[in-house]
């Protein structure tokens, strides 16, 4: 778009040169390259932009996979990306869909309900999951309009069917940080509590799935624990409270 923009100056000074007379004909040209040299500085900027983010994705990517098995090399890149560092809730929702059908969970697109992402199923059992995706610059928080369409689709589930919060948050801190922050907010706690709904990260769906993939996990086990939960941040550690803030991977 900028370099369109760019040409139209350039076309403008060259006509403005050949149809205007006197100090207009010098005056709309300089103008013009003055214009051009000013957009060539923000494309400019914003392609170092550009490049410093990837490679800032790169280097978070090569530290991720010094520790995570090798099989994360032959994932999409893309889904990867879209997981940890999303732009958008709606490459969120798709990244989260790409990993759940990896897994071997049956997913589809909620379309018997009003509010809810995805339908999400363990296979060989009966319990489902409503699962709502939603991506926050800080913490989730109970404002969040993510969490009036949980609400809805609580009023709508049927039987066998839970409530499953999936949220991308602190978007842009690195995920070395992402620990040690918290990812909810007491009010929105609380909130999950009385109406027994869970809540994870995408990170730490992503740390799921590679530990899947691996094989040092049973995922579907560790779905129905999520299911059996009371509500709240699911413990990804031990047996804790719904409130604890330690999201290690069981050994």
């Amino acid at each position: 778009m900028l370099s369109l923009f760019q040409l139209f100056l350039a076309v403008f000074a060259i006509y403005s040169a050949i149809t205007y007379e006197e100090e207009t004909r010098l005056l709309v040209p300089l103008g013009c390259l003055i214009f051009m040299f000013i957009v060539n500085r923000i494309d400019k900027g914003k392609s170092e932009k550009k490049t410093a983010r990837r490679s800032f994705l790169q280097s978070e990517m090569d530290r991720v996979w010094k520790k995570e098995s090798a099989t994360i090399k032959e994932q999409d890149y893309f889904t990867i990306e879209s997981l940890l560092w999303p732009t958008s809730e709606l490459l969120l929702t798709d990244a989260v869909h790409f990993v759940f059908k990896d897994l071997g969970f049956k997913i589809s697109a909620g379309i018997n309900y009003h509010s809810v992402d995805r339908i999400v199923k363990i296979p060989n059992a009966e319990n489902v999951f409503g699962v709502e995706i939603l991506m926050s610059e800080g913490m989730a928080e109970k404002t969040h309009p993510k969490i009036s369409r949980a609400l809805q689709f609580e009023k709508e589930k049927r039987e066998k069917e839970k409530t499953l919060i999936i949220a991308s948050t602190h978007i842009h801190l690195p995920l070395g940080e992402r620990n040690q922050v918290s990812h909810i907010s007491k009010e929105l706690v609380d909130l999950l509590v009385q109406y027994n709904m869970s809540f994870i990260t995408t990170h730490h769906l992503y740390e799921l799935w590679q530990k899947a993939k691996g094989g040092e996990i049973d995922i579907f086990r560790f779905f129905q624990n999520i299911y059996s939960h009371r509500g709240g941040i699911f413990p990804l550690k031990g047996n804790g409270d719904s409130q604890a803030s330690s999201f290690e991977l069981p050994a």
